[in-house]
């Protein structure tokens, strides 16, 4: 990995930075074992056996399957206030194109392609500087969440009992971004993350030989239609200023080896993606009118199924803009995207916010060779694992300031949009 230099400051950044290099052994080590989601034996125990060795004052594990929580208490907690911080731990079934890595998968088939071994690894760090120095009035609740990747683990560990067990006043998560220059941060008002639904279409025909098609009623050309007509709905019934995606990603029809037989039926599988719930049920429900009708057109039947999998990611407003005051206090206005364009891509952190406040940031850390997020050589860049860390733990110190200390309490209004203290750099 090249050098990425950047400039960070505050108590906690510099604190974290002096255990960079064991947070980066932790992060490797995490990547050279990856488990996909309800998997996470190996990572839920290192993650325990970290959390033990920081001195957090408890440990509960078995949340949501694999899921572990750590909890901090502040030097008093006479606010009342109870902060969560949540990190994803799972890995993606892919096979890793970086042989050269020392710390490469070990586990074929298996990758930590999407950098959730580093979330890990920085609220690990965070963990280990708030019970450290306890440098806040109220309760941390650190979530290390199984199965983001397609397993909704989020929803799990919610139907686990976790916010009742740990009645959270609001929670924050943040993700790695290679589009983004490391020393960055990003994040808006209001939707970040698209929601992501599954569609699958069965269409119904009639097979016969490729030679007297007219004897058929032929699935492939119907499938070939509705592909086509889907895409009508976005540009013609979803309003402009709104957003939207249809995508009809793959196609099962007859067989390749069968040259001359139309088959009886296809299938078609896709996504669609929306970020609100009015123009979510609009495309549903003209994908099933789109659908049954360009079928009978032909004389043939399709059925939709429609999966809604993961809703859409949005912010609640204050929350958002108090974490990008906390980021500006670490890395300066100037590196602090208010105003994100939000992704098409999902997030089951979307679950977690749907019961409580908070918000979801996206930390910068450059792209390497041209492998972004899911891509066979993707690595997480090291460098920003103390960023990270600082920004997780002044979530809880500038939500739950002292009371005691002198002046304005960290992360008030007289307080945010400061630039950081003397600035130090993330090389180690």
């Amino acid at each position: 990995m090249s050098e990425l230099r950047y400039q960070a400051g505050g108590r906690a950044f510099a604190h974290i930075a002096r255990f960079h290099p064991e947070l980066t052994a932790l992060r490797r080590d995490l990547h050279a074992h990856p488990e996909l989601g309800f998997e996470e034996v190996y990572t839920a125990a290192r993650v325990k056996e970290s959390l033990r060795a920081c001195g957090v004052d408890e440990i509960h594990a078995g949340i949501g399957k694999t899921g572990v929580v750590g909890v901090i208490r502040g030097r008093s907690t006479a606010s009342g206030r109870v902060i969560g911080l949540r990190a994803d731990m799972d890995a993606l079934p892919m096979k890793e194109d970086n042989a050269g890595l020392p710390w490469c998968s070990a586990r074929p088939g298996l990758m930590h392609g999407c950098g959730h071994d580093g979330h890990t690894a920085m609220l690990v760090g965070a963990a280990r500087y708030l019970a450290e120095t306890r440098h806040f009035d109220g309760t941390a609740v650190l979530v290390f969440q199984p199965g983001e990747e397609g397993f909704a683990g989020a929803r799990v560990m919610i139907e686990d009992g976790l916010f009742e067990r740990f009645p959270v006043d609001a929670i924050y998560a943040m993700h790695n971004w290679p589009a983004m220059p490391a020393g960055t941060v990003g994040i808006n008002r209001g939707a970040m993350m698209a929601a992501a639904d599954r569609i699958t279409i069965d269409v119904k025909g009639r097979g016969g030989h490729g030679a007297h098609p007219y004897q058929t009623v032929d699935p492939v050309l119907v499938s070939a239609h509705i592909i086509t007509a889907a895409q009508s709905i976005v540009s013609r019934n979803v309003r402009p200023i709104d957003a939207a995606v249809i995508s009809l990603c793959a196609m099962e029809a007859g067989d390749l080896d069968a040259f001359s037989v139309i088959p009886g039926s296809a299938r078609l599988v896709g996504t669609v993606r929306t970020f609100n719930a009015r123009v979510q049920a609009l495309v549903e429900q003209r994908l099933r009118e789109l659908c049954a009708s360009v079928a009978a057109a032909f004389g043939a039947a399709a059925e939709l199924k429609y999966e809604r999998i993961y809703p859409a990611t949005i912010n609640t407003a204050p929350e958002a803009m108090f974490a990008a005051d906390v980021a500006a206090s670490i890395v300066g206005a100037h590196n602090v995207d208010r105003q994100l364009e939000p992704s098409m891509g999902a997030e089951d952190f979307s679950f977690m916010l749907q019961k409580k406040a908070g918000a979801y940031l996206r930390i910068g850390q450059d792209v390497r060779e041209g492998a972004y997020l899911h891509n066979a050589r993707y690595d997480f860049n090291d460098e920003i694992l103390p960023l990270g860390a600082a920004l997780h733990a002044g979530l809880v110190e500038q939500g739950m300031p002292l009371a005691t200390e002198g002046g304005p309490p960290s992360g008030s209004a007289a307080t945010r949009g400061q630039q950081p203290e003397p600035a130090a750099t993330a090389a180690t």
